[in-house]
């Protein structure tokens, strides 16, 4: 699912033991096409499975709902994130854009994990909301003019694959991320989100995001998000599995005939045992 070895704090043992685990696994699953890529040399049988989506669960967001206690008072324009919150969070780009644009609000949802939460930027148009469960998530995107995935561009990122970007999508919201390469393919080479990395350019991003035509880009969205869906992925994972379980299989031996299967196959009587 990532490339836990270039996180922070990851034992050097990670590489060896997946090393390990490679040799002795059947069938390999990435989560992200990046991941396959630089996995695919080390195992003869890896296959890429990209984020899927629970499209009519984050779909609940397109519909006016009430918002939840914590958000209802921010000002517009809010700009979203949920996820967790660590050293792949580019803090240093959410302050530039928190700090040039004092009238956008800026909503973080999710644990702080691994870093210092002093580090983070502390401005009156950012707020801090912590975690929240799976369910509550459509009624905090219901209230974000835009949706966003700053994410640094280092080595814990090199290779995810965030689940949030369809999500984010299926919710109704624009999207703009930095240039996380399974995020710019294939969401950005199509048009469904904007991809920018300086704070000029991000800003920018969220300004042109903000003036879009809703119902135009659903059109693109609506008919991408179509082709996957988590049930869709585990059933062509559960194909696979299937096939290797059935090579693995050993075959059986025809049973030997009984003497008495033999005589009444030859026309005579067996002896009675």
């Amino acid at each position: 699912m990532d490339e836990l070895s270039a996180f922070k704090g990851a034992p050097r043992a990670l590489k060896d033991y997946e090393t390990e685990l490679l040799k002795r696994a059947d069938l390999v699953f990435t989560g992200g096409q990046s991941l396959y890529e630089a996995k695919r040399d080390q195992h003869r049988n890896i296959y890429a499975f990209p984020s899927s989506i629970d499209a009519a669960h984050f779909a609940q967001a397109r519909a006016s709902r009430s918002e939840p206690a914590d958000q209802a008072g921010i000002p517009h324009p809010r700009m979203g994130f949920f996820g967790v919150i660590d050293e792949r969070m580019d803090v240093e780009l959410l302050d530039a854009v928190a700090a040039a644009r004092p009238d956008w609000h800026l909503v973080m949802i999710g644990p702080v994990v691994k870093i210092d939460p002093a580090e983070l930027p502390c401005r009156d148009n950012i707020h801090y909301l912590g975690g929240k469960t799976y369910t509550e998530l459509p009624s905090y995107l219901t209230g974000w003019d835009v949706a966003l995935l700053p994410f640094a561009r280092n080595e814990s990122t090199r290779f995810i694959s965030p689940t949030k970007t369809p999500e984010y999508l299926a919710a109704g919201r624009a999207v703009v991320s930095t240039s996380i390469r399974d995020v710019v393919r294939p969401y950005g080479e199509q048009n469904l989100v904007h991809i920018a990395d300086t704070p000029a350019e991000f800003i920018a991003a969220i300004e042109s995001a903000l003036s879009e035509d809703t119902a135009l880009r659903m059109q693109k969205v609506d008919p991408f998000l179509a082709q996957t869906s988590w049930d869709e992925t585990w059933g062509r994972m559960a194909e696979l599995i299937d096939d290797v379980v059935t090579a693995r299989r050993p075959s059986r031996k025809p049973a030997q005939p009984t003497m008495a299967a033999s005589a009444a196959r030859a026309g005579t009587f067996a002896p009675s045992s």
